[in-house]
């Protein structure tokens, strides 16, 4: 198999440049040809469309911050701008592309909103057709307001689904020609904080990383309504692990067999099995990102290796991934990128 090509959305207050690409040689499982891909603030959170066609990253200029649009050159992995659509006040964290590359989702910390956007043949962004603005609060000292994390398409891409930590809910919005409507409320744990969602392969069940309490809830989904409903709670972090951790980010393998959670402070993924009659997780083991802060991992296509970024030490980690047991081996820990935050690679 040729070099597979990735791509890691950072944190630019430091060094970093925007968007880095690196590759993934498959046969000598080695990292390699780190270099920035896209040159703009805080490209933090980044998507590929299905077809490869498009990358979108969350953009921040000035005062305003909105989605960035970029074709790749599949061969060489390089970006070309199309566009870019800003809204007044911070930039999103999180952003989505549905698969047939129509719309995007954007999801804004800061703001506490959920935007939609709409895309042409040509990979230009339209403006926002969409801002929705989520109200009300937790018990924790970061639930002052609402902090939506996540937003992205359900896998049969009828609805969207909006993770907001700071009011501890998991929002199912229909949509139609961009526009977003409200269906469903899951009002989760009091103070748990969720983050991130992923999907099972068979579209019923779905995980959320907590990041306040660091857990996983698992949830049974309705793919007809919209409707979501709890499984299950069960720790991400040891129970006698008392330092500063917050949950990241949440990944399950495309065989549906195996959940990863990552741990910032803890400095782990957390890995569980999966009950495929239930939903339910049976936890199997952590493994160390070997570094401070992973703030995110990715399996690669071929889901023998997982990549993970650790954003404090700023450096990309390999793991060999065993496709039976889900578990974890260190290859290597020296890769550097400055504040490395999203790693994507190109779809296989």
């Amino acid at each position: 198999m040729p070099k597979l090509i990735g791509y890691i959305g950072t944190y630019t207050k430091g060094e970093s440049k925007g968007v880095y690409s690196f590759t993934l040689d498959t046969d000598a499982a080695k990292l390699g040809d780190v270099k920035p891909a896209a040159e703009l603030d805080n490209p933090t959170y980044v998507n590929i469309s299905n077809d490869n066609k498009n990358l979108y990253a969350v953009v921040k200029e000035g005062n305003q911050g909105g989605v960035a649009s970029y074709s790749i050159n599949k061969e060489t992995g390089e970006l070309s701008e199309i566009n870019r659509t800003l809204l007044d006040g911070a930039s999103p964290c999180h952003v989505s592309v549905d698969y047939q590359n129509k719309q995007v989702v954007t999801a804004n910390y800061h703001k506490g909103t959920v935007e939609s956007f709409l895309v042409n043949e040509s990979g230009t962004v339209s403006s926002a057709v969409t801002v929705v603005e989520h109200a009300g609060q937790g018990p924790h000292e970061r639930q002052e307001k609402p902090h939506t994390h996540y937003s992205g398409f359900t896998p049969d891409g009828k609805f969207v689904v909006a993770v907001d930590l700071g009011i501890d809910k998991i929002i199912t919005y229909k949509i139609e020609n961009g526009k977003l409507e409200e269906v469903h409320t899951l009002l989760v744990k009091a103070g748990s904080g969720p983050r991130h969602i992923a999907f099972h392969p068979n579209g019923k069940f779905a995980y959320v990383m907590t990041e306040l309490s660091n857990e996983v809830i698992a949830l049974s989904y309705n793919p007809e309504s919209g409707v979501f409903t709890e499984l299950q709670y069960i720790p991400a972090i040891p129970e006698d692990f008392t330092e500063n951790s917050q949950g990241s980010a949440i990944h399950i393998s495309s065989d549906g067999r195996f959940v990863y959670a990552g741990n910032r402070g803890h400095d782990s993924i957390a890995l569980y099995s999966v009950n495929p009659d239930s939903g339910e997780l049976t936890f199997i083991e952590y493994t160390s990102t070997e570094g401070n802060w992973p703030r995110d991992f990715v399996l690669d296509p071929t889901e023998k290796f997982v990549v993970a970024s650790n954003q404090e030490s700023s450096n990309l980690v390999l793991y060999a991934r065993d496709t039976e047991t889900g578990k974890l081996s260190l290859l290597d820990s020296s890769v550097s990128v400055p504040d490395p935050v999203c790693v994507k690679f190109l779809n296989s």
